[in-house]
């Protein structure tokens, strides 16, 4: 019988981004788009916002709860005096113009915050407001989509020079004991190719080796997820209707493709001081912050799960695909090194059978309160119980 053949090494199966639960989202996209109006939302915390490009120059950064009902369940049924909701982390930062990749406008530092971050949120202008000055004196969203994607691209072009310019030195260092190998040659081959295209590297298909090496020795900007988010005027967000919105998705179907949501600043500030004047909100449309949110948690690979007691609810950041272990020690690094097991109720079964009590007794009553041990992968929502053995040694 011949030999089995191998199996084809599937594309892009590991992620680009760090496997962590502190992940960031980075507002980006030029000058008086709404980015910094859009972050004092989301954070509701004042960052300036005047109406001139370059008013922010360092970014800001802060954090917003993610909106989720069974958090709020959770704080309904035990009402303790402790609630702390899941955050999505989040950096304002400051516009970018063609030519920052070269030191205009703030430049490579805009560039270096942008790089600093794990997922990006893109705001796009397609509105029209003679009171809010474009930097390119005019609203077209494809103009300011490639010129985002090219400085993108020509940072990361910087960016790849300089690992095969250490990769060379180390080559050099060796004095001859290795080289270059097939697989840093082949790919760097690649990563050029697309940059000097202005194609993101993120919709390129890699395989496992490719991406591994890529995450070792270059920390690229297109790499990471991007949220395009549309900004409109409210009336046009209201009726769902602007002339952007169609060449928008083709665009970005065209570069890799990535989630479009349609927003709008003005909306959102009028629903927000409505909220705050107890007046009647805007009608025809709901925020759409909500959903950047959730759509930017999502984006990080992030998920977490629901300690409940008297004393405190807590949704437990962690990254998707994270061990029973693991899980346990964001809550304190001894769980993660006594861990013995973890007892668990998914968050919809618990709903159905706890009859908005906070006994678990009908919920074990149904076997559905399982009992996992440190290979079990947990699921987003799930409602655990640690039980870790105080007395286990540190790992040297």
């Amino acid at each position: 019988m011949p030999p089995k053949k191998a199996a084809p090494e599937q594309a892009n199966v590991v992620r680009f981004g760090r496997v962590r639960n502190n992940l960031k989202m980075g507002v980006v996209g030029l000058p008086n788009v709404g980015k910094s109006s859009l972050f004092n939302l989301l954070t509701e915390q004042a960052a300036a916002a005047e109406n001139y490009p370059f008013c922010t120059i360092e970014p800001n950064e802060s954090r917003c709860p993610v909106p989720d009902d069974r958090y709020d369940f959770l704080c309904q049924i035990w009402s303790p005096p402790s609630q702390y909701p899941a955050y999505l982390h989040i950096t304002d930062i400051a516009g970018l113009i063609k030519g920052a990749s070269e030191g205009q406008g703030l430049g490579n530092a805009f560039l270096s915050h942008i790089q600093a971050v794990d997922g990006i949120f893109h705001v796009v202008r397609a509105f029209e407001d003679d009171d809010v000055v474009h930097v390119d004196d005019s609203v077209d969203p494809i103009r300011d989509l490639e010129t985002i994607l090219s400085e993108l691209c020509k940072k990361d072009l910087e960016i790849l020079k300089k690992a095969v310019a250490a990769e060379e030195l180390a080559v050099k260092k060796g004095g001859g004991k290795y080289k270059l190998s097939l697989l840093f040659t082949d790919t760097v081959a690649k990563l050029k190719d697309m940059l000097e295209k202005s194609i993101p590297i993120a919709s390129g298909e890699w395989s496992t080796g490719e991406v591994e090496l890529i995450k070792e020795k270059m920390a690229f900007i297109t790499t990471k997820p991007q949220i395009y988010l549309v900004n409109l005027k409210s009336t046009e967000y209201i009726a769902k209707k602007n002339k952007w919105l169609g060449k928008i998705a083709a665009w970005v179907g065209a570069h890799g493709g990535g989630k479009i949501i349609p927003m709008s600043v003005a909306f959102e500030q009028e629903l927000w001081e409505a909220k705050n004047n107890g007046s009647a909100p805007p009608e025809g449309a709901g925020s759409a912050l909500p959903k950047i949110i959730k759509e930017g948690y999502a984006a990080l690979n992030l998920a977490y799960y629901f300690t409940a007691g008297e004393k405190e609810v807590r949704a437990w950041c962690i990254p998707t695909g994270c061990l029973a272990p693991q899980a346990a020690g964001v809550i304190h690094s001894d769980f993660e090194r006594g861990f013995i097991k973890a007892e668990v109720v998914a968050f919809a079964d618990f709903k159905a059978l706890c009859d908005n009590q906070k006994s678990m007794a009908p919920i074990k009553a149904a076997g559905k309160y399982r009992i996992e041990g440190k290979s079990y992968v947990v699921q987003d929502g799930d409602i655990i119980f640690f039980q870790f053995n105080v007395t286990a040694p540190k790992k040297k």
